[in-house]
């Protein structure tokens, strides 16, 4: 029997181990899709997320400060950067199951759910894919300390659904549409073609990501009556806490439904009243 999503969602969260967080997320969402192609009743369920998800005893977290910089040019500078590859993306599974239980009080239609499974889903297929390109060089994700800050965009958004797809997929995963291109060239250079093909396999699939986040942002601001450009630069400046850097990938964010009005005015902190 399949189980109510928001209880999937749960389960998910409370699995500490990365290998086991994923596989338990892609059974989760093959069991959900499963359930809508048989056309049964949507059951989303009631169930609590925690504040913060389970997290193995590695990689250690630290202050975005005080994790070592190493230059991805070099054997060590390339495991640390699929390092961090693999640790933004098992933080992108929990904050995509995050929202599906975070915010019962709104209701919203199936196809929310659907996309936020379909995006859980596949940040576990990234995150093992990563884990693998690790192995290939003898390393594992837990063996470098990783950022600690990763979840404070959940914790910042815990209580409004607006904000969190402004700063989670319009911002964070938005960013990553500029930075991959440049990751895929140095391991192209290194002649790593496993790290290459995930990080394609990435690339393509976190504009649909960020295209859910803008689909859902435009959505609620058209039920409440708001314009959404105006309100996603002020909740992008309440939450996110710095300016955006350029250069943008102005292509892909537009694919994703992103047009330049909403970050460009993100690039300067705002003038002071």
């Amino acid at each position: 029997m399949t189980l109510p999503l928001r209880e999937m969602a749960v389960q998910v969260l409370g699995t500490a181990d990365g290998r086991e967080k994923t596989a338990l997320s892609r059974r989760h969402a093959a069991a959900w899709f499963a359930a809508r192609k048989a056309g049964k009743a949507l059951e989303l369920g009631h169930a609590t997320p925690p504040d913060r998800p389970a997290r193995p005893a590695k990689p250690e977290l630290l202050d975005p400060r005080d994790v070592p910089r190493r230059r991805p040019g070099s054997p060590q500078g390339r495991i640390a950067l699929l390092h961090a590859i693999a640790h933004i993306e098992l933080n992108a599974v929990d904050l995509h199951w995050d929202i599906i239980a975070r915010f019962p009080e709104i209701e919203m239609p199936p196809g929310f759910y659907d996309d936020w499974v379909k995006a859980a889903d596949e940040e576990s297929k990234h995150f093992n894919l990563v884990c693998d390109c690790l192995a290939e060089l003898g390393s594992h994700y837990g063996a470098l300390p990783a950022h600690a800050g990763m979840w404070r965009a959940a914790e910042d958004t815990a209580q409004d659904i607006l904000g969190r797809l402004a700063v989670v997929p319009m911002v964070l995963e938005a960013r990553g549409l500029d930075v991959t291109p440049g990751m895929i060239t140095i391991f192209e250079n290194a002649g790593l073609n496993s790290a290459v093909d995930a990080l394609k396999t990435i690339y393509a699939e976190e504009v649909g990501h960020v295209a859910y986040g803008s689909k859902w942002f435009n959505f609620l601001c058209g039920r409440q009556g708001l314009d959404p450009q105006p309100v996603f630069l002020e909740l992008v400046r309440r939450y996110f806490h710095s300016p955006l850097k350029p250069p943008f990938n102005e292509a892909k964010r537009a694919q994703a439904g992103l047009p330049p009005d909403f970050y460009w005015p993100l690039t300067e902190p705002p003038a002071a009243e």
